[in-house]
């Protein structure tokens, strides 16, 4: 049976591990990234009057909401905005999509960011918090050289380009469901088998594993 390796910040890696227990593989968690807050300006985060949210981890380090509107890149970051205090308008999953409501807000709007942007804006940005690259851990390490199949979401273009690097000499065949087209290209390791999700969120990578994994079984 293969593997799912999630290396993802352990958080939502840990969230996205509940996510997938209905496809009933072993788990392991290495993140490939470690979320730390960057020193930046909040009094401009705090005078917006409004904000443009396309994380979560954005908003964990933008401050209270106390009321003010919020466009999120999607539901789940649209519900931590709310749980802050905003109010949050959830948009369609991804950045890009994302543009079309940015459009005519007018001054006052800003958009709280980690340092690694994929995709730039139309707001007054600022960066709140660095994504750094960290090794995967021993366990992870093995697996690769072992000779199980590895289901491997890539959930950014950045975390495949550091997964790439990471799994240049792997033995194990890798499945790799990509979030984006983006994400899919960054990728420069081997491949045994890819299935790229239709929408651009954890259920678009639920989708492809589950494809994945059919493709095993026909």
């Amino acid at each position: 049976m293969p593997l799912l390796l999630l290396t993802r910040p352990e958080p939502a890696a840990r969230r996205f591990a509940a996510e997938a227990a209905g496809l009933g593989l072993d788990v392991v968690i290495s993140p490939i990234l470690r979320i730390v807050g960057l020193p930046h300006d909040a009094t401009r985060i705090a005078a917006a009057t409004g904000l443009v949210f396309t994380s979560e981890n954005g908003v964990a380090f933008a401050g209270p909401g106390r009321g003010r509107p919020a466009l999120c890149v999607g539901p789940r970051t649209a519900a931590a905005a709310q749980a802050a205090g905003y109010e949050a308008v959830a948009g369609p999953g991804d950045a890009a999509r994302l543009l079309p409501m940015l459009q005519d807000l007018g001054p006052g709007w800003v958009h709280p960011h980690g340092r690694h942007v994929a995709k730039v804006l139309p707001v007054e940005g600022i960066a709140v918090y660095d994504q750094i690259a960290q090794p995967l851990n021993a366990e992870a390490r093995a697996h690769l050289a072992g000779a199980e199949p590895i289901c491997l979401p890539l959930f950014s273009p950045r975390s495949a380009r550091l997964l790439s690097q990471e799994a240049e000499a792997a033995r194990a065949p890798l499945w790799l469901a990509p979030i984006s087209l983006a994400a899919a290209k960054a990728w420069q390791g081997p491949a045994a088998r890819q299935v790229l999700a239709e929408t651009p969120d954890a259920a678009g990578i639920l989708g492809a594993l589950g494809a994945l994994l059919r493709s095993e079984h026909s």
